[in-house]
């Protein structure tokens, strides 16, 4: 055929443009997703054009599924997508769903969301033995067991479920296969996303010298998390009281609302360093005056070594019961004597409050205590020896050899 036969398709007759479509027509198939115009609204159907030989029908059922909003809202001459169900039932009707196809709009959204990792709202509609389902906009979802924060799935209560159903979670998109229709979501990295903004939104506003108000969220040997409202801060064991404090537990318990003195911050890596023992008062302030050589006090025993035991006195002040001055100086080892926690009764044997060293005795009388003023009663010594000097014992701020030894 010459150039010259070769009409546009505006000069092609009616027959032509039909003849032509015939050949380039492709039926609908089953599952496919086509834009279609609404023609006519029925009680119990809705008939769509969607370009094939025949129109579509949108039956009752599917209808009901729609959100109210959105079946009072069809309109005749409204576009909508649809999704191909049966392209011929038992009495050749191409059978199509509003519903089915407004959701393609949805796992689009989805595989967006997958992209961005933007968190999300789902509602929990029930659960099973893998985790719990839950429903997003027209999708249903499925947030596995090990990505669940807000709920322990091993608990068996009842009314575990009956509070959780229809509550709102805040969740990831991690996987998304619509030919399987396959929608996960993931409430625990929903959770590290939310925790990191509110770290950065606390980093941004906090700065050093701060006192805020927090919850101890965790005990570790080296320290206690506090959660400043959305994010974790450090207090170190060093930072937890003036006396020495071996383990946080016996401090501090998980859930306890303290207030806390922001140390440092370290926006680079995220990192908030806190301090309890700068909001207490610091027991050598008032050394001088609340306390003197000779006087009786009770105090806790916060470690035992190998030449004494550390005490620790209500207010925090804390020093060294040597070995030496312990019951009446004949003991070989302590561990036998005394333990950790131990409340004991015994005398201050020396006090140097400029050098932050109290040392303790109980080899004087503790029948009655001394007065403020009044002189030291005598350390008591054994017949053919000579007084023990108390002041010669290792303080709690500087170890004995023996004590790096030991620890």
């Amino acid at each position: 055929m010459s150039s010259g036969n070769v009409k546009n398709p505006g000069e092609m007759s009616e027959f032509e443009r039909l003849l032509e479509e015939s050949f380039s027509y492709v039926p609908p198939r089953r599952g496919e997703i086509r834009n279609a115009i609404i023609l006519q609204i029925e009680a119990r159907e809705v008939i769509v054009d969607m370009g094939a030989k025949q129109d579509g029908i949108v039956p009752s059922q599917d209808l009901e599924r729609l959100d109210p909003e959105v079946r009072d809202g069809l309109k005749v001459g409204a576009e909508v997508p649809v999704y191909v169900l049966n392209p011929r039932d038992q009495d050749d009707n191409l059978i199509v769903s509003i519903n089915m196809g407004l959701q393609q709009y949805d796992w689009e959204k989805a595989r967006n969301l997958l992209k961005s990792e933007e968190v999300v709202q789902v509602s929990v509609t029930g659960h099973n033995r893998g985790g719990i389902l839950v429903r997003w906009n027209r999708l249903e979802g499925f947030i596995p067991s090990s990505h669940l924060v807000s709920v322990n799935l091993s608990n068996e209560q009842r009314n575990i479920w009956t509070d959780l159903m229809g509550k709102g979670l805040g969740v990831k998109v991690i996987e998304v296969d619509q030919d399987r229709r396959r929608l996960i979501f993931s409430e625990r990295e929903a959770q590290k996303e939310w925790r990191a903004q509110q770290k950065a939104r606390l980093l941004a506003e906090l700065k050093e010298g701060d006192v805020v108000k927090g919850t101890v969220t965790g005990l570790r040997d080296f320290g206690a998390f506090v959660n400043l409202g959305g994010a974790d801060g450090l207090i170190h064991v060093s930072e937890l009281a003036w006396h020495r404090v071996d383990r946080p537990h016996d401090v501090l318990k998980v859930g306890d609302e303290i207030d806390v003195y922001v140390l440092s911050l370290d926006r680079s890596s995220n990192r908030i360093a806190l301090s309890r023992k700068r909001l207490l008062r610091d027991p050598w302030e008032e050394a001088d005056t609340r306390y003197h050589e000779g006087q009786l006090v009770e105090g806790s025993v916060t470690n035992v070594v190998d030449f004494g035991a550390f005490i620790a006195l209500d207010n925090g002040l804390e020093g060294l019961l040597h070995l030496s001055e312990m019951g009446d100086g004949s003991l070989k080892e302590p561990y036998s004597y005394v333990k950790k926690g131990d409340r004991l009764s015994l005398r201050i044997s020396h006090l140097e409050p400029e050098k932050r060293r109290v040392g303790f005795t109980q080899r004087w009388g503790t029948d009655a205590e001394t007065a403020p003023g009044e002189a030291a009663p005598a350390p008591a010594v054994a017949e053919d020896s000579t007084p023990v000097d108390a002041s010669e014992a290792p303080s709690a701020d500087t170890p004995s050899e023996s004590e790096g030894d030991a620890e």
